[in-house]
């Protein structure tokens, strides 16, 4: 008797690093259950990484830099190419030109695909031609997937105040990409330190709070010469709020910050730091939050969508104002004079939450509900 067909996935994004580096223990699991993957993405680093998973690799021609009609139709074309060729059962499609063109492409094809909006960055918190062009293509790409999701609830809001779905009925709350508890486990505050540091982790973009964080910084090192402010990700983003390297270079020669440069290895730089810090203006739900508290570490994180789920304020971490260096410098310094038991108990509380709400399996197990529904086999 004839094997059946195994279900053939695609998984469409921005960034080949980020589906291996995020999604590692999904793709993992769809493995083990002998289903197809196919990845698209810009070839990056994480290439090889994903062949070794036993993903398929195709890369695709994408800028993330602002609208240009010229590039963009290329990459609807592109992304329909592809799929009329694959024909795979289900689409996944993460980040805003993947969801939007890529959910034009495979209603072109006549392939079912789900969009996944990891966050809704600079679209929401800049308002100019750019960011308007791009609602309107959101409000026509999402008329086709059979469902869309969104990491938090303040971004589905946001999105049927605006009228950008066609089918509210069809979009729902995922709570993160989840975070592999056993990968990043609870790790101890050292102690006895002869200096404090805090830590933030992510892109070099303005968004990110960054502005504020070096200006906090240079408040507080004015007054505890004892206290490092490192910041850690990688530069030369393809973003319209990018931060220059020589911005960088030049708080660092002020000895404001100690930059790192970027690392596959994160756990090591939130172990060893005393307080994770992420001033964002926005955010789906934050990576490199869920990885601080799984790891105990007390988290200091603006008020605003995305953040304001990981962190609950006095008890797993601090929330200040966004876009207020002031207020952040104020958190950072109650955080600095903090008694390291108090810290503890916030790192423990941090990392109990992450095991409640946002345990990996969890959303592996959402996926697989959908998967069940193209075939029942995958069914847990």
């Amino acid at each position: 008797m004839k094997s059946p067909t195994p279900l053939h996935i695609c998984f469409v994004s921005n960034s080949a690093w980020s589906i291996y580096h995020y999604r590692r223990g999904l793709l993992n699991a769809l493995r083990e259950r002998r289903m197809k993957i196919t990845i698209i993405a810009p070839r990056d680093e994480a290439f090889q990484s994903l062949l070794e998973l036993g993903c398929d690799c195709l890369d695709l021609r994408l800028s993330a830099r602002g609208i240009n009609p010229f590039n963009d139709l290329h990459t609807f074309i592109s992304l329909y190419q592809k799929y009329r060729a694959l024909k795979p059962d289900l689409i996944f499609h993460y980040t805003i030109k993947p969801n939007i063109y890529g959910s034009l492409a495979a209603r072109l094809a006549g392939i079912e695909s789900i969009a996944i909006t990891t966050g809704l960055g600079y679209t929401f918190t800049r308002k100019n031609l750019t960011t308007h062009i791009a609602k309107q293509l959101y409000r026509l790409a999402f008329r086709f997937p059979r469902e869309v999701w969104f990491l938090n609830p303040d971004d589905l809001v946001d999105f049927k105040h605006a009228k950008l779905l066609a089918k509210p009925e069809y979009a729902h709350i995922l709570r993160s990409e989840g975070i592999n508890l056993e990968q990043f486990s609870l790790a101890p505050l050292i102690q006895a330190k002869a200096d404090f540091e805090f830590i933030l982790i992510g892109r070099l973009l303005w968004d990110k709070g960054i502005g504020e964080y070096v200006s906090a910084a240079r408040q507080l090192k004015a007054r505890y010469p004892q206290a490092r402010f490192t910041l850690l990700g990688p530069g030369n983003v393809a973003n319209p709020t990018a931060i220059s390297m020589t911005d960088v270079e030049r708080w660092q020669a002020e000895g404001i910050i100690d930059y790192v440069g970027n690392t596959n290895d994160v756990q090591t730089y939130i172990a060893r730091a005393d307080c994770v810090v992420l001033p964002s203006y926005r955010e789906g739900v934050p990576r490199t939050l869920l990885e601080a508290a799984a790891l105990g570490r007390p988290i200091i994180a603006t008020d605003v969508p995305g953040c304001r789920e990981v962190v609950d304020d006095g008890l797993t971490g601090l929330l200040c104002a966004a876009k207020n260096a002031s207020d952040l410098a104020l958190k950072m310094e109650q955080m600095l004079l903090m008694h390291s038991e108090q810290r503890r108990i916030m790192g423990t509380q941090a990392r109990a939450k992450i095991e409640r709400e946002f345990d990996e399996k969890k959303i592996i197990h959402r996926y697989l509900s959908v998967l069940t529904t193209l075939d029942s086999r995958y069914i847990q």
